[in-house]
């Protein structure tokens, strides 16, 4: 008898305690789904759904693929959000790459309406709340994310990281191509994607030398062109982009940041395009990632975690610190340094440049060097150098270096390349931030409002900085002519200062 009560306590136990065990057990499930798309195109998905918390439904995480990249992009993340926090997180492949369906549409209406159809399905599909829906994505997919959220009211917060909103200003700041991040770009989707007709044409004005054609196309794919509607939606927006992003400059993110009036949180960070988030994508430590969980905790799930309350603006410095948090973006002293007039011979490279993207910001980010000059070097019949203030105690610059040019070229058409240099006493030089400009007008004497790249950059004590300007650059398609002439009447540097 007490044999047989032992026996049926064991099989009890078995029965009914397994399932309380799972149960309490939190984990994720990993599908590969197909889910249609925009005039039914099929997008593939990989969705990932929490276990062990219920039957739902849960809050929902939509992550479109970045370009060239397939839906494996964010999978670490996405299972540590499931596991973790209980999120429905489904990462599929945009449209026109790898295993989707369609065409390549640079971020057009179709691609911008899948994360509509995408939610639509997760709510029917994977036990997914649509009271509590978020939108996340590093480079083309950050741009999906935030393009979304101006026409999707569902999507409560955002994070875009390593991202555009302005497409002009970002592949054609001020008027010139970023030669190196168009071909690239166009390199990556031919290899990974279709292109569709409007990436194709924009490839044939590139190649033909009409690229101010391809403009038009950037309005309707700039998310700074919808930010009424994101925030009329109150959309939370999260911002995070590294200093030498060689395809989407932080320029144009930090005046987008400055334009929202919902939730909104920036951080910028040492690195090139995509490297400061890359390891959190897979599931790795990531101080950005681990912000992203928090940010759509907070403004998603409704989590009151405290995040609202700290310093919205986070900025790391280039060149190696810890990071520097703002109420706003740092508008504190500046420097202005005067600029005496010089006359340069145009047409010709300088060892003065702006590197290599995706190689150079890499190894600023992750190894701390620089792109490098040796400032005695500098052909001075070619370019310009000045020479600014020596900081005896060392000094941390902090926002947006601005330059009022007063030029005359004699040829019709100049590009001008302006770096802003630490130097040390041999004259060794490290690359602060730099920006391109285009000029026109032979024999016309005008002035130049130029904002550089922003930057938060230590400068070591006993340094001093220094600007150069010269009219050709690797990264860039130049129109200087050989045998013209820039010159350059006085002039000035503002530099500002946390």
């Amino acid at each position: 008898m007490r044999r047989s009560l032992v026996l049926v306590l064991v099989l009890l136990t078995t029965l009914l305690g397994a399932p309380v065990a799972a149960t309490a057990a939190a984990g994720h499930l990993i599908t590969y789904r197909s889910i249609p798309g925009v005039g039914g195109t099929t997008l593939k998905a990989l969705v990932v759904e929490p276990t062990g918390r219920g039957g739902g439904p849960f809050p929902l995480l939509v992550m479109p693929s970045s370009w060239a990249v397939p839906n494996i992009e964010y999978v670490g993340a996405a299972a540590k959000l499931a596991k973790e926090s209980g999120y429905v997180v489904v990462s599929y492949t945009s449209r026109g790459f790898w295993d989707s369906g369609g065409q390549i549409d640079v971020a057009g209406p179709d691609t911008v309406g899948d994360v509509t159809k995408v939610i639509d399905w997760a709510i029917a599909n994977a036990h997914a709340d649509g009271t509590k829906v978020g939108a996340a994505g590093i480079s083309y997919g950050a741009g999906q994310s935030l393009l979304a959220a101006a026409s999707d009211k569902r999507i409560k917060a955002a994070a875009a990281l390593s991202t555009w909103t302005d497409l002009a200003r970002s592949l054609y700041p001020n008027s010139t191509v970023n030669k190196q991040a168009v071909e690239v770009l166009l390199a990556a989707g031919k290899a990974t994607g279709r292109p569709g007709p409007v990436l194709q044409e924009a490839e044939d004005a590139y190649r033909d030398g009409r690229f101010w054609e391809v403009v038009p196309i950037s309005a309707e794919r700039s998310a700074a062109n919808k930010i009424a509607q994101i925030n009329a939606n109150g959309t939370a927006v999260m911002l995070g982009n590294a200093w030498n992003d060689g395809i989407f400059a932080p320029g144009q993110i930090a005046d987008f940041y400055g334009r929202l009036t919902g939730p909104k949180r920036l951080m910028l960070s040492p690195g090139d395009h995509a490297t400061a988030e890359l390891f959190g994508a897979a599931g790795l430590p990531n101080e950005i990632w681990e912000s992203v969980g928090r940010w759509f905790d907070r403004y998603v799930k409704g989590t009151a975690n405290g995040i609202d309350a700290e310093q919205p603006v986070q900025l790391k410095p280039n060149n190696g610190g810890t990071w520097k948090k703002f109420g706003a973006w740092p508008n504190g002293n500046v420097d202005t340094v005067p600029l005496g007039g010089k006359r340069i011979h145009a047409g010709w490279n300088t060892v003065a440049d702006s590197g290599t993207i995706l190689l150079s910001g890499a190894l600023q980010g992750f190894l701390n060097i620089p792109t490098g000059v040796s400032l005695p070097f500098v052909d001075r019949n070619v370019a310009g150098v000045w020479s600014g203030p020596q900081y005896w105690s060392g000094a941390t610059l902090a926002g947006t270096p601005k330059l009022k040019l007063q030029v005359t070229p004699s040829a019709e058409t100049t590009t001008l390349f302006a770096y802003l240099y630490e130097v040390g006493p041999l004259g060794l030089g490290a690359l602060i931030t730099h920006k391109p400009v285009k000029v026109t007008g032979a024999g016309r004497t005008q002035t130049l409002d130029v904002e550089l790249e922003p930057t938060v950059w230590n400068v070591g004590a006993d340094n001093r900085i220094a600007l150069v300007i010269d009219t050709v650059d690797p990264r860039y398609l130049s129109e200087s002519t050989r045998g013209s002439t820039v010159t350059f009447g006085p002039s000035s540097l503002t530099v500002p200062k946390a």
